[in-house]
């Protein structure tokens, strides 16, 4: 999930920064999230995802499709 997290950013061409400045938190959050070092909560997913631009659902589709 964190390597989808971190290429939907990229291919959404936002830093790490950009991220955080849409969610209103601190940039290291973000990295945190991105290396692993940080679990995401189900409500924390959502709003990532929509900062990022896509759609939470549609997210978490390709990541159930990955564990298979």
């Amino acid at each position: 999930m964190l390597a989808l997290l971190r290429q939907v950013r990229a291919d959404s061409g936002l830093s790490q920064r950009d991220v955080a400045a849409r969610l209103k938190c601190q940039h290291s959050w973000v990295a945190k999230v991105e290396l692993g070092e940080r679990r995401l909560d189900v409500i924390e997913f959502v709003r990532l995802a929509h900062a990022l631009g896509t759609d939470p659902v549609e997210l978490l589709k390709v990541v159930a499709s990955r564990i298979r």
